[in-house]
């Protein structure tokens, strides 16, 4: 799954590969000119780790934050549909959740804002096997480039917490880059509403599991007890879902 924090418009900028080895010069806080700078007109895809961390960053359901927070788009001939994190409207196209002071859910910001000006790209072979690709993003409004901080791209993800992103939003790939969505296969209506709720409504999928309202999914007292646990729940429900859109494959 590629993490994606992108500029509309024509907003000038640099794009170089980057091994995870190569160093650069980065470092972004409040003492910096341009601070929020990147808080603002941009395109903030989410991935379900990042709403399930934004549950917990807002005290809201994950069905509050769709309906309030993200929005959902499919075009035509897309597997599945997109989500992004709503922006204000108030001329900047500003981060619903940044203020003067800064990100306002810092603790639990999405994959997009821990990496950037990092993006990074993985792709599943037919093997199963990952690989890692990173590119740096040199904007033009960016002077966090001009502090001292040497560091290469795996340090950067280490201090940025993005490990933990990263191993979720792989296990993702397991649907969005199955060899089927590679050949064509577009889900039916049904299928994308079980993406939706297994992969970003996380409460309304455990709800229907412990309720035994998911035909498919018959559990014990304690596997139902293992899916208290949010990040349990997520890997749960990618491999189901697989299982329900490409089984036998």
């Amino acid at each position: 799954m590629t993490q994606q924090m992108t500029q509309p418009g024509n907003t000038p900028q640099q794009v170089t590969a980057l091994a995870r080895t190569d160093s650069f010069t980065f470092s972004c806080h409040k003492g910096v000119k341009c601070f929020t700078e990147c808080c603002r007109m941009l395109e903030l895809a989410l991935t379900p780790y990042d709403v399930l961390r934004l549950r917990m960053a807002t005290g809201l359901t994950s069905q509050e934050l769709l309906d309030n927070y993200i929005i959902i788009e499919q075009d035509p001939g897309e597997p599945f549909p997109r989500f992004y994190l709503t922006m204000v409207d108030d001329g900047r196209a500003s981060c619903v959740f940044v203020a003067d002071q800064g990100c306002t859910v810092y603790e639990h910001r999405p994959a997009a804002c821990r990496a950037y000006p990092l993006g990074r790209a993985v792709i599943r072979d037919e093997n199963g096997t990952m690989e890692e690709h990173f590119v740096l993003m040199k904007e033009e409004h960016c002077q966090g480039f001009q502090e001292p901080v040497v560091q290469n791209a795996q340090q950067y993800s280490e201090g940025q917490e993005l490990l933990t992103y990263n191993s979720f939003n792989d296990a993702a790939a397991v649907i969005l880059q199955h060899d089927s969505i590679r050949k064509g296969f577009i889900p039916s209506a049904k299928q994308i509403e079980l993406f939706i709720l297994t992969f970003y409504n996380i409460d309304t999928f455990r709800e229907m599991v412990l309720k035994d309202r998911m035909d498919s999914i018959t559990l014990t007292p304690t596997e139902k007890n293992r899916l208290g646990n949010d990040e349990e729940l997520l890997l749960f429900g990618i491999e189901w879902l697989r299982q329900q859109l490409f089984a036998p494959f």
